[in-house]
């Protein structure tokens, strides 16, 4: 049983809660978890400037995706930034390339879902993952985000990422915050909950 966890980051928050979904993923037996990241888009010069060309070499390692790569996966797990409320131009650029899988119903019956990192507390978390899903149920994937037997998600105790829609993180405007444990924690509850799904869809 296949799970693939594809994701964009830039400054590597993203890299961090995918690295705690595959954790989690990986607690159920028979999961096979393999990390892709999407292509860049951003010339060099632009992330030299901006301090993202050497964020990215923490996860440099990571194999770049190709669209084919989704169709023997029996779960995708998408680590997608928010930027302005929408899913960041890399993963669109990406979904959009997945139009032959679309044609032949190659992800049709698979497990999606969708984590994400904004700025700021209230920058669009939910929207991005929302309207994320609507690329993804275009597919025919079977939705599964974080229900609420995450508990986590419902702290008063800290600032925190998380909803029923799925993980998330706060960078803050800066980049300087990384993902917090409560958050890594829901991320890894996230993967083994998707893994958990899917071996039951694949009959495993």
């Amino acid at each position: 049983m296949k799970v693939k966890i594809v994701f964009y980051s830039m400054y590597g928050h993203i890299y961090r809660m995918a690295e705690a979904v595959a954790e989690g993923a990986r607690e159920v037996e028979g999961a096979e978890v393999e990390l892709l990241q999407v292509p860049e888009l951003v010339p060099d010069e632009a992330l030299e400037k901006s301090g993202a060309r050497k964020a990215r070499q923490a996860f440099a390692h990571i194999p770049v995706a190709r669209p084919a790569d989704l169709a023997d996966a029996d779960a995708i797990i998408y680590g997608i930034p928010t930027r302005f409320g929408n899913m960041c131009a890399q993963m669109r650029n990406f979904l959009d390339q997945t139009g032959g899988l679309w044609a032949r119903d190659a992800l049709v019956g698979k497990v999606g879902s969708v984590f994400t990192s904004s700025a700021t507390q209230h920058g669009g978390q939910e929207t991005t993952i929302i309207t994320s899903y609507i690329t993804l149920l275009h597919h025919g994937m079977v939705i599964v985000g974080l229900p609420y037997s995450e508990k986590r998600q419902t702290t008063l105790d800290e600032i925190t990422g998380g909803s029923p829609y799925g993980a998330s993180t706060i960078a803050g405007t800066d980049g300087s915050r990384l993902p917090s444990e409560n958050e890594l924690a829901m991320a890894r509850y996230q993967g083994r909950h998707v893994a958990t799904i899917a071996k039951k869809l694949a009959g495993a």
